[in-house]
């Protein structure tokens, strides 16, 4: 058999045993108010009030986050969850299915985590979130050069219900109906929260040291948050910014010396005052408004917190519109 028959007939095998293992009719049956459908359809993705998540993304499909903590979780991300909830995020789109945890270690294999996005995407029909923090961020981008076939021609599709390998290497994509392979699967955003190249070094991480602050084309927006001298993350002064290798848009935060490495997912008080959740509420990048002051208010990673829920919000409302345009098609 020649390489080219041989080629053609593995990507052959490969889109029958997706097709063959897709959830069929998964992503399809949704029971969403065609009046909660018109008013997402007319929402700014980049201005979303407290009302409108309230009102409306609280009532259509929400994507999966995976919350990454780091390499020792004195503090994981399960705070970071509590704010994301606190804030009108659905927790069972955060916590992991098969033991209920919100916060993932950092730890786990790359490409076993880049299969589970794959078979959360197949699955959910919405592509899954990536959020860490330091040894976590670096997790995420890997897994970003992963999917950009940086390390691996094919992986599998793993099974996060199983917690096994499956016998494929694609899936069935939710939206267009065509085989997507695991390697070419672009994620719509992801974040890193204190991640630096020292710790890489000390932890025999050679593969990404040249890799960490350069973002591939397997994500559309990137935004990684850095603190100036944080010795934890190996910077002796100003920490090296992101940038894109293409297309992904990349933004660099730089958090208040006032903050501190670990105890940076410590987030879900801003929730629940009133002052802190109101300027959250409101904050769109670039606009930053006065941080609010009052005797006692603890606005301990306001900026990096109010970020974050902006980035989510905006991709929620993206990837509801894009699951119920697709859900609409096949009705």
């Amino acid at each position: 058999m020649s390489v080219v028959a041989f080629t053609a007939a593995t990507i052959a095998a490969t889109a029958t045993s997706a097709r063959a293992q897709s959830p069929a009719g998964a992503t399809h049956t949704l029971d969403v108010d065609p009046g909660i459908v018109r008013r997402l359809d007319a929402l700014d993705p980049g201005r979303i009030s407290a009302r409108d998540v309230t009102e409306v993304l609280a009532r259509v499909p929400a994507p999966r986050i995976i919350l990454l903590e780091g390499s020792f979780p004195i503090v994981n991300m399960d705070p970071f969850a509590e704010f994301l909830i606190a804030m009108g995020y659905p927790a069972d789109r955060i916590r992991n299915p098969r033991d209920g945890r919100y916060s993932q270690s950092s730890f786990t294999d790359s490409e076993r985590l880049a299969g589970m996005v794959a078979w959360y995407y197949e699955t959910e029909g919405m592509r899954p979130v990536l959020i860490g923090h330091s040894q976590g961020g670096m997790l995420a981008i890997r897994v970003l050069y992963d999917l950009a076939g940086a390390f691996s021609g094919a992986i599998h599709v793993w099974n996060p219900l199983t917690d096994r390998p499956e016998p494929r290497t694609a899936i069935v994509d939710p939206v267009s109906g065509s085989i997507q392979p695991v390697v070419g699967l672009r994620m719509r955003y992801a974040a890193a929260i204190a991640t630096g190249k020292l710790p890489r070094l000390l932890l025999g991480q050679w593969s990404m040291l040249s890799r960490l602050s350069r973002i591939p084309d397997s994500v559309d927006d990137f935004t990684g948050f850095s603190l100036d001298w944080d010795l934890v993350a190996g910077h002796f002064g100003s920490s090296e910014p992101y940038t894109a290798i293409g297309t992904a848009t990349v933004r660099n935060v730089t958090l208040p010396g006032t903050y501190t490495h670990i105890g940076l997912p410590l987030a879900e008080h801003l929730a629940t005052n009133a002052a802190t959740r109101a300027w959250i509420d409101a904050y769109v990048p670039g606009t930053l408004a006065a941080v609010p002051v009052e005797p006692g208010l603890d606005t301990t990673n306001l900026i990096h917190a109010a970020d974050i829920w902006y980035s989510v919000k905006k991709n929620w409302c993206l990837s509801a519109r894009r699951r119920l345009d697709a859900a609409r098609v096949t009705q």
